[in-house]
């Protein structure tokens, strides 16, 4: 197929013969079905201005359109990973199974992990984020964030080292460990 001479009418007659496939093709890389209609919509402005420079226009939007899903699904995990630990700060989310101080205890936990986790290298965060706090495999954290698996293990080694040097170091400042004080 390639891309018609008359631009609206051709146009509109490859969008139509390729709109419900691309969807779902598209579908399979990110949840939203809002992001799904941004991307699909972004992969045919871009083939559109590509025009009769493509000389496969269904293999070039397919290709724009996977490209365009794998980014924005990488950057929303890299987004996620700067709002770690958002917490409430009224502390009013607390558990019924536990006393009030409890949960001031684990809020700050939390708040100083995320302190501790907002310190490290970007690309170390995410990749430590992905692998703490989603569950996320190496392999998959390698995609991902585009790395090497090896790059990976290195990335959340280092996250480890230094998120418990941090927590460490805010314990012996502060002459208690909250985490053993009501042992």
């Amino acid at each position: 197929m390639t891309m018609p001479d008359t631009p609206p009418d051709g146009f509109t007659r490859f969008v139509a013969e390729t709109c419900q496939s691309l969807r779902r093709y598209v579908q399979r890389f990110v949840g939203s079905s809002v992001m799904v209609e941004d991307i699909v919509q972004e992969a045919y402005v871009r083939t559109y201005e590509q025009g009769r420079k493509v000389e496969q226009p269904k293999a070039f939007l397919f290709v724009t359109a996977r490209n365009l899903a794998h980014n924005a699904h990488r950057h929303e995990r890299i987004a996620a990973t700067d709002l770690v630990g958002d917490i409430d700060s009224t502390g009013a989310c607390f558990d019924e199974g536990r006393s009030p101080e409890d949960g001031l205890i684990a809020d700050e936990e939390a708040r100083l992990l995320q302190q501790a986790v907002e310190r490290l290298p970007p690309q170390c965060r995410a990749a430590f984020a992905m692998k703490v706090f989603q569950g996320c495999a190496y392999k998959e954290i390698a995609g991902e964030l585009g790395i090497s698996t090896k790059t990976v293990e290195k990335h959340i080694a280092k996250g480890l080292r230094e998120t418990h040097a941090f927590m460490s170091r805010r314990y012996q400042l502060s002459g208690k460990d909250p985490r053993r004080s009501h042992e």
